[in-house]
């Protein structure tokens, strides 16, 4: 776990942005100002093997959070894509699609890798947009977010 990526450390505002994800749903994160924390879980690409060890690992962690944290999955996969993946794996949280244009949220945080799908990174952002938690992990590890959790209870 380090304390920054490319763009962003900890203590910086996070950029805003809107991603459309799994069953439809939209997710703009200056809507979660005020109410709720956010973890952003990136991660390079649905039906993957790590990525397939990730997602059940975060979907059985989550509820370490509080109640107000809302916890998303971020790759550059297209919506149908992980649809697919989130029913086949029982995901029951959303994943958000940052197809087009391609990889920019990954960008703004300062997680793609030059090959064009998002680092595995973790980034925990407070109520205020401020970020509180960053762990650009290792591709081929799955991180834990323990560390994460209690970075957002302050």
């Amino acid at each position: 776990m380090g304390d920054s990526t490319k763009t962003l450390k900890v203590g910086d505002a996070a950029p805003d942005f809107e991603l459309k994800g799994t069953e439809n749903s939209e997710f703009k994160l200056s809507d979660a100002k005020g109410k709720h924390n956010v973890v952003l879980n990136f991660f390079p690409a649905a039906f993957s093997g790590v990525c397939s060890q990730q997602m059940p690992r975060i979907q059985d962690q989550k509820s370490m959070f509080d109640d107000d944290t809302l916890v998303f999955g971020v790759s550059v996969d297209n919506n149908y894509t992980l649809d697919a993946w989130a029913k086949q794996m029982g995901i029951e949280f959303p994943l958000l699609s940052d197809f087009w244009p391609h990889g920019a949220v990954a960008e703004k945080f300062g997680v793609l890798f030059p090959v064009g799908v998002a680092e595995r990174a973790v980034i925990g952002i407070d109520k205020e947009g401020i970020i509180r938690y960053i762990d650009v992990h290792p591709v081929l590890e799955v991180p834990d977010l323990d560390e994460c959790a209690v970075a957002l209870k302050g």
